[in-house]
């Protein structure tokens, strides 16, 4: 229960903030278009508010159901639905009476803050902690490589010396975003008998890693004992123990925790045998995996010095440039994301508030907190932008076609549009919790 609500004050607090701001967004340059405001909401007040109070024009306020929030500006069709005001004739500080150009800025403003947002925390979190790092030799036993990496002369075991040519310790990210969101065309490896390779890779290798689930795929090897088994899994029905050491599985040798994952992950819907040392004994257990490739167990590593980290520190003017950079390339990773969404298997992994209260750390942590912040800025960001009625770039879209052929949409068309798209986000909305709630049962 602690974890719950360590989880999910992260996550609160995360959306508070992004909501207040991406509203605020929209709430001033109404304000400086003399665009009257007549709701300011942080969570939405479904029939009751837990607090409220007008100032000016403006009720602001704070509602119950945590779903995100609202400004109501006159004069707009918006999730408001409010045809009665729209049916009166347009008043000079309505957002229907405003050149086409002041009422696109008004639409893009909450936008353009949580990108704001987001580079700023990216250049916030460079000056305060730097970034981590590790060179090829601090991976001590080099990665685990996945089998469709093996395919193109990857080996178990091997160090990335760079990729593209850059230098694998200037990698401040995972190297599997690189291969998953990126175009990488060569990876150069040193293998464990020392020998050096340049491996091409296709165009489509991360498309190739998803749709035979190898993410990660390569993953930092590291000798392990059992921690932990999950009462009633498969591992535990097999009489497997906490303290266990794995030996081999179907035959093969198991050294390192990438050679256990590997062989569950690619062991097709067989049992495992599995070769077990236990108080200097070998035990023989054969173990039927989860659907998932799952065999409900924890580890550790026995050897904690399995990776070195370093980390680099940041001056003011460094931690600019470097937050910029670092913003760029995660609007642009998470745009490469939908590429996967839009298939079968990307569909089912979408996930809802679930799915994002589970990105937080089980523990309260600040540098966490903020990175989690500046995704989600990001990610609502992006999300908005879609050209979806209700979202904003429905809005922005039809203030677009308005622009460019000076003819502006009916009202009636307008509130026909709101209700389709209100309708599409409930789905959304429905799909993805959904999701979890699958996951939860079942996984």
């Amino acid at each position: 229960m602690t974890v719950f609500f360590i989880k999910a004050t992260q996550l609160l607090l995360s959306l508070s903030i992004l909501v207040v701001l991406h509203e605020l967004g929209h709430f001033i340059p109404a304000k400086l278009f003399k665009t009257r405001v007549e709701k300011f909401y942080l969570f939405f007040d479904v029939k009751f508010s837990l607090f409220k109070k007008k100032i000016g024009d403006t009720v602001y306020g704070i509602g119950w159901l945590p779903l995100g929030g609202y400004v109501k500006i006159s004069g707009m069709i918006d999730e408001s639905m409010d045809t009665e005001q729209m049916a009166l004739p347009p008043q000079p500080w309505e957002f229907r009476s405003k050149p086409a150009w002041q009422r696109l800025i008004i639409m893009l403003g909450g936008v353009t803050v949580n990108f704001i947002l987001a580079f700023v925390l990216f250049m916030m979190m460079l000056f305060v902690w730097g970034t981590n790092y590790t060179t090829k030799d601090d991976i001590k036993y080099g990665f685990g490589v996945s089998k469709t990496l093996e395919a193109y002369g990857f080996q178990q075991g091997d160090k990335v010396i760079s990729v593209n040519g850059e230098p694998f310790e200037e990698l401040t990210i995972d190297i599997n975003k690189y291969l998953m969101f990126r175009k990488v065309d060569n990876v150069k490896v040193e293998h464990p008998d020392g020998s050096i390779e340049d491996i091409n890779l296709p165009e489509d290798i991360g498309k190739k890693l998803f749709e035979a689930g190898d993410i990660p795929a390569l993953a930092h090897r590291y000798p392990f004992q059992l921690d932990s088994v999950v009462k009633d899994s498969p591992a535990d029905i097999s009489g497997l123990l906490a303290g266990d050491k794995i030996i081999a599985v179907n035959g093969e040798p198991i050294t390192y925790y990438t050679d256990l994952a590997y062989q569950i992950k690619n062991n097709g819907n067989s049992a495992l045998n599995v070769e077990v040392e236990r108080n200097n004994e070998v035990k023989n257990l054969s173990i039927t995996q989860n659907e998932d490739k799952t065999i409900g167990i924890a580890v550790k590593a026995t050897d904690k010095d399995y990776i070195k980290i370093s980390n680099r520190e940041y001056s003011i003017a460094e931690s600019i440039t470097g937050g910029i950079s670092q913003g760029y390339w995660e609007v642009k990773d998470y745009l490469a994301q939908f590429q996967y969404i839009f298939t079968k298997k990307g569909a089912a992994q979408i996930g809802g508030f679930a799915a994002i209260g589970n990105m937080f750390p089980a523990t309260w942590n600040w540098h966490a907190f903020w990175y989690l912040t500046a995704f989600l800025s990001i990610m609502l960001a992006v999300l908005n932008l879609l050209p979806i009625p209700a979202l904003d770039g429905g809005h922005v879209m039809f203030l677009l076609y308005e622009i460019v052929s000076g003819r502006k949409p009916g009202d009636k068309f307008m509130e026909y549009a709101q209700m389709v798209g209100f309708f599409i986000l409930i789905a959304l909305v429905l799909f993805a919790n959904g999701n979890d709630i699958f996951k939860a049962i079942f996984n």
